[in-house]
């Protein structure tokens, strides 16, 4: 019985060290917002890099432009190196290659690279919604006198984002877990502050398990509100 009491005296004790003494707790709220800045600001980008190349790749095998069609064979190259490498490998080599300066701030490099990466599978997302608009809506805008890029923004484009919302959430909470790698260029997200917390306390497990259990918190929350979001959505839709 002592030995089991003396097992959890020392579990709560490693957990107490890694929250409690200096105030360690801040580091988590600190790491937390850098990951969620991250996150957000990335998720953005990837957002506005998807709709644009899935709006070029629909185009490029729809028109027998030569330009257009080159830059979707460009953007099918973008999307199969982006999924087709790691993505810790991705932030180095744009942090070492691209961002060169001494002075670059790794929440940039972070937020862009999360962007990049995240841009080539918006892109897949929104081309699989533009091409489950039915193509009389496309049609119909030409009937009405809009070009093809017009009648796309306009009408098909819109519709087809209603439809893909729920997946570009799951691709935000997808991304709020994908940046503890960003630790790697010294952000101090969630994840770094919580091994710089067990490098002070000399027992890492403690403070990797409150990350985790952080991390844990935000995508079921995330997962929750989204939840709610799409059965609103749906709601809206029969009405």
């Amino acid at each position: 019985m002592n030995t089991i009491l003396d097992k959890l005296r020392g579990i709560y004790d490693s957990f107490y060290n890694a929250i409690v003494p200096e105030q360690r707790y801040t580091a988590y709220i600190e790491g937390l917002k850098i990951t969620l800045i991250i996150s957000l600001f990335a998720v953005l980008l990837g957002v506005a890099i998807g709709v644009v190349v899935a709006v070029i790749k629909v185009c490029g095998a729809h028109t027998r432009n030569v330009l257009m069609r080159i830059l979707g064979k460009i953007c099918d190259l973008y999307i199969t190196v982006i999924r087709g490498t790691p993505l810790m490998v991705q932030l180095l080599i744009i942090y070492n290659l691209i961002f060169t300066s001494r002075d670059t701030n790794p929440i940039l490099v972070g937020t862009v690279c999360f962007g990049i990466n995240s841009g080539a599978y918006v892109a897949e997302i929104v081309r699989a919604g533009i091409n489950a608009v039915d193509i009389g809506q496309m049609e119909a805008g030409r009937s009405l006198g809009f070009n093809w890029l017009q009648t796309m923004w306009y009408i098909v484009l819109p519709q087809a984002i209603k439809n893909i919302l729920p997946a570009l959430g799951n691709e935000f909470i997808v991304l709020v877990k994908e940046t503890s790698v960003a630790s790697v260029i010294a952000v101090n997200d969630l994840t770094k502050n919580a091994q710089y917390i067990g490098s002070r306390t000399w027992d890492l497990i403690p403070p990797l398990v409150i990350a985790a259990a952080i991390y844990l918190v935000i995508v079921v929350a995330l997962s929750k509100l989204l939840g709610i979001f799409e059965r609103r959505l749906a709601k809206g839709d029969r009405h």
